[in-house]
């Protein structure tokens, strides 16, 4: 499969009915996701790989590490409502092998291959991020996530992964929109920057 072709695949996945604002809920845009599983399939850490999608959502990135032939992949997300998007997503597109689990994060406790994500920006809650960073590095040894192109952004992460022993191996900016849809939004489309980023446990304990 081309990237192109999964990136208007993911696109076409339903989103949040009634997306909160309090967790953030905007559905991940289809050429994030694709770029994202598509450095992640580079690596070798997708195909056949047991992977862990914390904060799932309608399963875009879930669905997208199915398509790229992820052995098994658990769909993690406090938020039912949109698991049976997410699972209504996957049963359109034939897939099986999503394990869907109505759970916070912090309560998941498998070990996986890899973590792949889109946790909340920290936008309406400072540190939201911050939970799903810990479970991902407690689960794996491998993270791929989403955060806001920011300089203050990238201050944090760079230290936190270095407290919790993990280190940078990758970092990409893109575009991602944001259509309207809460009362604060003052555009159709805001048009935001951000960092996907690999992260790998760092066994010599150097960043």
């Amino acid at each position: 499969m081309k990237k192109k072709h999964l990136a208007m695949i993911l696109s076409n996945l339903k989103g949040f009915k009634d997306p909160k604002p309090e967790l953030e809920q905007y559905k991940t845009p289809g050429n994030v996701a694709s770029e994202l599983l598509w450095l992640a399939s580079t690596l070798g850490e997708v195909k056949d790989k047991v992977i862990a999608d914390l904060g799932a959502g309608t399963g875009v990135l879930s669905i997208g590490a199915s398509l790229m032939g992820a052995k098994k992949v658990y769909a993690i997300d406090k938020d039912g409502n949109a698991l049976k998007i997410a699972i209504e997503n996957a049963k359109t597109l034939g897939i099986t092998n999503i394990n869907f689990i109505e759970s916070d994060v912090s309560d998941f406790n498998v070990k996986v291959d890899t973590v792949i994500m889109n946790p909340p920006f920290g936008s309406q809650n400072p540190k939201a991020d911050r939970p799903f960073l810990l479970k991902a590095f407690e689960i794996s040894n491998v993270v791929y996530s989403i955060h806001l192109a920011k300089s203050e952004v990238r201050r944090f992460i760079e230290a936190f992964i270095r407290d919790n022993e993990f280190k940078i191996t990758h970092r990409m900016t893109l575009p991602f929109e944001i259509p309207a849809q809460f009362f604060f939004h003052k555009k159709k489309l805001e048009r935001i920057l951000v960092d996907i980023y690999r992260f790998e446990r760092d066994e010599d304990g150097k960043t």
